[in-house]
């Protein structure tokens, strides 16, 4: 059985921009309770007042599957333990299980710490030992130690031995600077294991990029419990991710840990952790980024949907994800008739109409289109392409300008907007002018172009007043071309039950936005009619 313990909640929130809300820290506890993890290292109740009322807090959640963590430093010279604040708030919290770290490495002893080498030994023994009598389990973080044991191995094992005597439940093995490459985790392991009988554990950072072998080998050495954090999180490069070493741990190695049926949450574990923290989810991450499983050749893609196993290591929705076949100028005629297939047209790949399309897409993609982050804009000209589509309105013309008047005041924006609405629409909605000419301000051009359109629209489909833009991305394609440069924007939409993505090229940057903003529009009128 190898255990997993949840730092994401404290060694993830050292990462650089990131801070939890304590709102947020408890509904990721609920994910990983959900998940199955077995330990979640909340916070440092002594460190500040958020991790305080977290372990407060934390008291009402009606945890099913983990054991909620508190972590601290072991107790400071000088002081009896029982006057420590920092052990009086772990005592408080009334957790199972807590953790500790103390130094394993003699420079930080000297250097950091001002203390002997014997004083720290105390230190930890003392520290252990007191915390026996509050919980059920105490775990020994061993910081630097792969440092410590690199330069010091006789006193980095004494450091083991310290908090084994005292009675820790688990002595896990820090990279706490991750600089440690596999063979040195493997031999390190070994010589570790023929001097200490308690259970060993490793925490691992990821600054040789090495934080997820160094875990996944220490198992094979018999480590019983791996640490790490949700995507990665962590200070400098991260932590080791535990979204790559659980399905790794279980579905290819092997191992009891997690329970196989609950690998298909880890998707939206991962992604909820991204949104909590209001970031992009990183796409390429293994295992749970939307391109782990997604295929943009050709001869990939028909392959792929001849035997998935040609180019995937693993059945995405095992772990909550899916395959994504992307349409770029790389695109077969396999990769249109699976992303038809995904918004429910069936293709036959050797049909006209596959061809005409896969020929429009790779005209369009020279001129500089890009549809992997706009399959809005996709399925538009797939359905437009197959007659399939409705017109809404037509464009009759759109001017914009923009004015500042002083040095002091802030420049804005004006637009115009004229469009034409189909005679049976009109006539559906009992509407008799089919014309619509309207104006709008904002602050810059693409925001007055945006009213302006939505105001013209807005009362012959009154469901647009639910889009709302969430991103807005300008791509300059030739750079060399310097301000004639043709740029492609990206535009992200939602109406608070699906999220799309749309684009527009065009040498003119509110020409490409216009384009990007129709189909957006276009987009969600459409999903709206067919309900």
């Amino acid at each position: 059985m190898v255990y997993i313990y949840d730092t994401t909640l404290r060694d993830g929130a050292q990462t650089r921009g990131v801070s939890f809300s304590l709102e947020d820290k408890l509904r990721i506890t609920q994910a990983l309770d959900d998940l199955g993890v077995h330990y979640i290292e909340g916070g440092w109740p002594g460190s500040n007042p958020k991790d305080l009322a977290y372990f407060e807090t934390v008291k009402g959640l009606n945890l099913k599957n983990s054991k909620i963590v508190a972590f601290s430093s072991t107790k400071r010279k000088g002081i009896k333990i029982e006057e420590d604040a920092n052990i009086a708030q772990l005592v408080k919290t009334e957790v199972p299980a807590v953790t500790v770290f103390g130094k394993s490495w003699d420079l930080h002893v000297t250097e950091a710490l001002k203390i002997s080498l014997e004083e720290n030994l105390e230190l930890i023994y003392q520290t252990i030992e007191y915390l026996k009598k509050y919980f059920d389990e105490v775990f020994f973080d061993a910081e630097h130690f792969f440092d410590g044991y690199k330069e010091n191995p006789e006193y980095a094992i004494k450091t083991l031995k310290a908090a084994e005597e005292a009675g820790a439940n688990c002595l896990i093995l820090c990279d706490t600077n991750g600089g440690t490459l596999w063979y040195e985790t493997e031999e390190i392991f070994d010589a570790v294991s023929k001097k200490v009988k308690a259970p060993l554990g490793i925490h691992a950072h990821n600054d040789s990029d090495m934080a997820v072998v160094n875990s996944l080998i220490a198992v094979r050495k018999g480590a019983i419990q791996i640490q790490g954090t949700i995507n990665g999180l962590g200070e400098r490069a991260g932590n080791a991710n535990l979204c790559s070493i659980i399905p790794n741990l279980v579905i290819k190695m092997g191992y009891k840990s997690i329970p196989i049926e609950n690998l298909k949450k880890l998707y939206s574990v991962s992604r909820l952790v991204s949104e909590l923290l209001n970031r992009p989810h990183p796409a390429n991450l293994p295992f749970v980024g939307d391109n782990a499983f997604a295929h943009k050749a050709g001869v990939h893609v028909s392959a792929v949907e001849k035997n998935p196993r040609t180019y995937e290591h693993i059945n995405p929705e095992l772990i909550g994800n899916r395959r994504r076949i992307m349409v770029s100028e790389l695109s077969g005629r396999s990769n249109i008739v699976n992303k038809a297939r995904e918004v429910g047209i069936e293709l036959d790949k050797n049909s006209p109409e596959v061809k005409k399309i896969l020929e429009k897409i790779k005209y369009l993609e020279a001129q500089g289109y890009h549809f992997e982050g706009a399959e809005a804009s996709f399925e538009l000209l797939l359905k437009e392409t197959l007659g399939m589509s409705k017109k809404y309105f037509e464009l009759k013309g759109f001017r914009v300008f923009t004015e500042k008047r002083s040095e002091e005041e802030e420049a804005y924006a004006e637009a115009t907007v004229k469009v034409e609405i189909p005679e049976e629409i009109a006539r559906e909605k009992g509407i008799e002018d089919r014309f619509e000419h309207t104006a709008a301000e904002g602050r810059g051009p693409v925001e007055a172009l945006d009213k302006a359109l939505r105001k013209a629209l807005e009362k012959f489909y009154p469901s647009i007043k639910e889009v709302k833009l969430t991103d807005y991305k300008v791509r300059i394609l030739n750079e060399a071309a310097g301000t004639g440069a043709s740029p492609r924007v990206l535009i992200e939409s939602t109406d608070g039950k699906r999220k799309w993505g749309t684009v527009g090229v065009s040498p003119n940057v509110i020409e490409a936005s216009w384009i990007a903003l129709v189909d957006a529009l276009k987009y969600k009128l459409m999903k709206d009619d067919e309900g």
